[in-house]
């Protein structure tokens, strides 16, 4: 198989599809690989890094896409990459498309067989391709969270872990799963008060002895996130309803009440944000002020530290990408029940059940294409 991977152009986006580890397991395999010259030279990648263990350097996008049968990024397609895909080439990225009607249509349009990382499951009921840009994502949400607690950035001057003789911040992360996880590891780590709210009560449970009840769990209602959000510093949106959109847990009401100057980070902006002040921001310009909160929606975090994410990612991802090289996209598919659960476009038609019911488009099974 010829695999493509083209340089990212989403906004300040540094990581790459694959590392030069990952494409020597797919040359010594037998399969082609071409890579956008310097697509990671941003992170310490350079192009011999790659031409060493086999890869073809390609000038531009254009060549990368126009050779590849499946093209592997990070990222999901910006405008001018949609328009350089074709029917039948197989698509392999991050896609978050149930808030996102246009792309959506521009993959129908393509006839492009798009699977994307964040549907993908395992055994566990994980999403095992999800999973490590959530670690980093959660880790960087108090970081990113801290930044905008101060008053340059608009935030009400709190440092979370306190001094002596002075209250540490509190921090509210809604939502249990690994973002919300990785977010009370580093919050409590500083020092913080912590409180999760999950509607799980395996989960709380989990969660209070992962943290010997030093962080405060709560069940999910509207009244105990309106609660907690009033008392907080800093809220971290963590809700993960997989393939489809967050559903809007903190309202307009709740922000305007809140703390002048305390911040929220909606790690869930990607599949539309969980709070209803939240819109996508990027890395050049994160911060903004609505109903005088800092708000911090950038729809690529892990971006921000691209040589640990791109490293994380590819150990995720590899597996899978030597499956659809090996066998083909339909036969890897159709042999792996959770690679078939990563199916959202199949040449025209929408075959995740979350995207459509989103958009009020027609659903096919991904059984149904993949015969």
């Amino acid at each position: 198989m010829r695999i493509g991977i083209p340089k990212e152009i989403k906004n300040h986006e540094y990581r790459v599809g694959m590392t030069p580890a990952g494409v020597f397991e797919l040359t010594r395999r037998g399969h082609n690989v071409v890579i956008e010259t310097n697509a990671g030279h941003a992170i310490g990648l350079d192009d011999s890094d790659y031409t060493d263990v086999g890869a073809t350097i390609a000038p531009n996008a254009a060549a990368v896409f126009g050779d590849a049968d499946m093209i592997v990024k990070v990222k999901e397609p910006q405008t001018a990459e949609i328009d350089m895909l074709r029917e039948g080439q197989v698509l392999f990225t991050y896609l978050h498309l149930a808030p996102d009607d246009a792309q959506t249509q521009g993959l129908l349009d393509s006839g492009t067989i798009a699977i994307a990382y964040e549907t993908v499951t395992d055994d566990h009921g994980g999403l095992p391709l999800l999973a490590p840009m959530s670690e980093v994502a959660g880790r960087m949400s108090v970081q990113a969270g801290a930044s905008g607690l101060e008053i340059e950035r608009g935030g009400r001057g709190v440092l979370l872990g306190g001094v002596p003789g002075v209250p540490q911040g509190k921090v509210v992360v809604i939502g249990g799963g690994v973002v919300g996880t990785n977010a009370a590891f580093i919050a409590n780590g500083m020092g913080a008060s912590v409180t999760v709210i999950d509607m799980s009560q395996r989960r709380m449970a989990e969660l209070d002895f992962q943290f010997q009840s030093l962080i405060t769990t709560l069940y999910s209602t509207t009244h105990s996130i309106e609660q907690a959000v009033l008392e907080a510093d800093l809220v971290i949106g963590a809700v993960l309803v997989p393939g489809a959109e967050a559903p809007k847990l903190v309202t307009r009401d709740m922000v305007r009440a809140m703390k002048r100057g305390s911040v929220i980070v909606d790690v869930a902006i990607d599949q539309g944000g969980c709070i209803e002040t939240s819109k996508p921001t990027n890395h050049s310009d994160p911060y903004y002020i609505d109903e005088g909160v800092v708000h911090y929606c950038v729809t690529n975090m892990p971006g921000a530290v691209a040589r640990t994410s791109t490293f994380a990612l590819n150990n995720a991802t590899l597996p899978y990408i030597v499956a659809l090289a090996e066998k083909g996209a339909n036969d890897a598919m159709r042999s792996d029940r959770h690679l078939r659960a990563g199916l959202n476009i199949y040449q025209g038609q929408v075959t995740y059940q979350a995207v459509a019911d989103a958009q009020g488009r027609p659903f096919t099974e991904a059984e149904a294409v993949l015969g």
